[in-house]
């Protein structure tokens, strides 16, 4: 049985006295056995939210990293550096990253190949912009993210992989892809994998969908059979909000 996850991902929010305040109230939640719950909290406050979450089954994981060991990248963050605090999970190629700072595919494969030489699990994040989706490409666009920037890993680096289907148009605008639209593509990024590698690796990948999901929305998109979790933005600054969603898996 594929992993069910729920991810948070802060991006440039909360300082350390608010992230504090978020991790205090997380860990009064009850955390159901059979979700994987992690937070992803500014490069700042990822040593403190690993101590503070040490004996709690709430995992931490980095919002980037960059794919060289060591070197002259002023501000930049090694894997290496990220496992030194405990941080053993990274997201890569979140379309703000690709979008903003101009991350393409080859680069996020240099990354990719990095966070798996150091033994770290990878959330990779796939999508189609609003024009994309309107012309008809977003499966073009998925496959060209997905062969460019993962299928060169072997197969048993797979089972160190959690994919995240977020269509940036619905990324934060309080738009949603419907339940309907997100099983479609959670479907044919399975049918892309199988194709690439395997059908049995296909069958085990966990994943998630990200886009304006909400403790209103999540039931229903989680209960798609091919969507195996959520990676959450804005929800995900509130722990009430935020646990609501991991429990629409009960």
């Amino acid at each position: 049985m594929r992993k069910r996850i729920v991810a948070g991902n802060w991006k440039m929010n909360n300082d350390l006295a608010e992230t504090e305040v978020l991790l205090q109230e997380l860990k009064k939640q009850v955390i159901p056995e059979k979700v994987s719950v992690l937070v992803a909290p500014s490069f700042t406050n990822l040593q403190h939210a690993f101590e503070s979450l040490r004996d709690h089954p709430i995992a931490v994981a980095a919002q980037t990293m960059h794919q060289s060991d060591h070197g002259a990248f002023t501000g930049e963050v090694s894997a290496a550096m990220l496992k030194s605090v405990g941080v053993k999970t990274v997201i890569l190629g979140h379309s703000e990253r690709r979008a903003y700072f101009d991350e393409d595919n080859a680069l996020l494969a240099e990354k990719v190949t990095t966070a798996l030489r150091h033994e770290m699990t990878v959330i990779f994040c796939i999508g189609e912009t609003l024009q994309e989706r309107k012309q008809g490409h977003h499966v073009e666009v998925v496959t060209a993210q997905l062969e460019e920037g993962l299928f060169h890993i072997s197969e048993n680096h797979w089972q160190h992989i959690v994919l995240a289907y977020e269509p940036v148009w619905a990324i934060g605008t309080g738009e949603t892809a419907s339940p309907e639209q997100a099983q479609e593509m959670h479907k044919e990024i399975r049918n892309i994998v199988a194709s690439s590698y395997s059908e049995s690796i296909a069958d085990k990948v966990s994943i998630l969908y990200g886009g304006s999901v909400k403790p209103e929305n999540a039931k229903e998109i989680f209960g798609q059979p091919d969507v195996d979790g959520g990676l959450i933005g804005g929800a995900s600054l509130n722990a009430r909000s935020f646990m609501e969603i991991v429990s629409a898996f009960l």
